[in-house]
């Protein structure tokens, strides 16, 4: 679990380092150099502002509708990781048996430990690490997206001096100012922890600490950021939860006990 930790450690890290290490101070345009700006932010801000234009320039409706087309663009990706998520939560009571068998500390009995860890995946063709490759590969393609918001004159104005247009508005707040009423910060931690609750294989205390932390951490960076981000970050989240439901049913999240008097009590 603690490698879990570090995982989760390190895509935060590499998250806060990819937003801070590019030009996020600068507006997109057409005419940047380098590899990043041109073939990853650019083409996401030319597709919400197109988009926006063809809505009577909702930018708003444009951040909607680009995520959801972004979700279903990496969809096989998050099917993959949600089926493996499933697949290790089926074999949690076989694992927990096999922790308690060897329960040692020395070396000697966690390299058997290991070995039948291995076997028990192999048996049910289930590989751990199935579902940290779909994150890695998506988070360039998220975080351009936060560029093309961040970056985008028209949706965050303080991006670029010149820009003299009106501040974009949607529904009751400005799209590049936080959200005066905090009401998407906590819509957008409350979907954070109700998409981890669903994805989480196991109870433990380690989990929790992510369970509880990441939605506290969402929560601080949407009450800060433009709104436009949080209303990113919801539609992002809403389109998980919604996703992960279909695919996996009902149970996920829960141990098989839970499931089981779930099912009994219906």
């Amino acid at each position: 679990m603690g490698k879990k930790l570090s995982l989760a450690a390190l895509l935060v890290g590499f998250m806060l380092l990819m937003t801070g290490c590019f030009n996020i101070d600068e507006p997109i345009r057409a005419e940047n150099t380098g590899i990043w700006d041109p073939f990853f932010v650019y083409p996401l801000s030319w597709l919400m502002t197109t988009i926006a234009d063809a809505l009577n320039n909702s930018y708003g409706l444009a951040i909607i509708i680009v995520t959801i087309l972004l979700r279903i663009l990496i969809l096989p990706l998050m099917i993959k990781q949600t089926k493996s998520t499933k697949a290790m939560q089926a074999l949690q009571p076989h694992m927990a048996e096999l922790r308690e068998k060897y329960s040692a500390k020395d070396q000697q009995t966690q390299q058997k430990l290991q070995q039948e860890m291995m076997q028990l995946f192999q048996k049910h063709n289930v590989n751990p690490l199935a579902g940290c490759l779909p994150i890695l590969v998506q988070m360039p393609i998220l975080i351009a997206f936060y560029h093309a918001i961040i970056r985008t004159p028209q949706i965050n104005p303080d991006v670029d001096p010149t820009y003299t247009g009106a501040a974009q508005e949607f529904l009751w707040f400005e799209l590049g100012s936080a959200d005066p009423f905090f009401i998407l910060p906590l819509v957008a931690g409350a979907t954070t922890y109700i998409q981890q609750k669903m994805m989480m294989v196991q109870d433990n205390p380690q989990m929790r600490i992510l369970l509880y932390l990441m939605p506290i951490m969402i929560i601080a960076f949407a009450a800060f950021f433009p709104a436009a981000l949080a209303l990113y970050w919801v539609i992002g989240n809403l389109f998980m939860i919604a996703q992960t439901y279909f695919i996996t049913g009902p149970n996920v999240g829960k141990s098989r006990e839970e499931a089981k008097a779930g099912g009994a009590k219906s």
